[in-house]
């Protein structure tokens, strides 16, 4: 299989990188940090005894006017992705009052738009592909019911974004037999959630919550389509 992964430079993205590879997957490997990306690729291909992770630089904000630089990347390594893992993200923590009309649209780029772009540029990659699963890892901050928490609340609506887009998408694609779903991920501990929330000791690790993700990727479209599943002990 051959899994494209965003935010693949750290935290979680980078331990799903690991982990693919360590059971001989192929990954794409995609960041805007191209020293960290390339570090991360190099280990797990040195790991691997093979070349299995490929990185590709890049900033996803850039796809409006960069699309065919990008969809070409791709295709000059693989002619199909199997799945595709929406798992880069942002995450500015301001009250209300004080956060910008700036940051609100990067956390709407970033968040929804940027996942939304990819789905739709790495759906046809998916054709040959018996797999055909987009994940899209969202928050319990942007799950219904779930608890909030103050300057947060672009963030929770971005991703509550990303959320409903997963239900509309998993029916819209369901007769060429792509499953969508959505992992909506409580407290990991992550630079991003260290940045958020200084001093918070998360219960889980990258590398523990990557290793369910990789079963959720490989095998939940088995058994789950159009579905947000909150996967948390904590929140935030």
């Amino acid at each position: 299989m051959v899994i494209l992964i965003t935010g693949a430079s750290r935290g979680i993205g980078a331990a799903l990188a690991r982990e693919f590879t360590e059971s001989g997957h192929g990954v794409l490997l995609v960041s805007r940090n191209r020293k960290a990306l390339e570090k991360i690729a190099e280990a797990c291909n040195r790991d691997a005894g093979k070349e299995l992770a490929h990185a590709i630089p890049f900033d996803l904000t850039d796809l409006t006017d960069l699309e065919e630089e990008f969809t070409a990347r791709i295709g000059a390594i693989t002619g199909t992705v199997d799945a595709l893992i929406n798992n880069a993200g942002n995450l500015i923590r301001k009250p209300m009052g004080e956060i910008s009309i700036d940051d609100a649209r990067n956390l709407f780029e970033v968040n929804f738009f940027v996942p939304a772009q990819l789905i739709r540029i790495c759906t046809p990659f998916m054709k040959d592909s018996t797999l055909k699963h987009v994940v899209n890892v969202t928050s319990m901050a942007g799950f219904q019911g779930s608890g909030k928490f103050s300057g947060l609340s672009y963030y929770s609506a971005s991703k509550a974004a990303l959320n409903s887009l997963t239900e509309c998408l998993a029916v819209e694609l369901k007769e060429e037999n792509i499953r969508v779903n959505a992992l909506a991920l409580g407290a990991v501990q992550t630079e991003m959630l260290a940045e958020a929330f200084p001093g918070l000791k998360a219960p889980l690790e990258p590398q523990q919550m990557a290793r369910f993700m990789k079963w959720f990727t490989l095998e939940g479209s088995v058994l789950f389509n159009g579905k947000i599943l909150p996967v948390s002990v904590s929140t935030p």
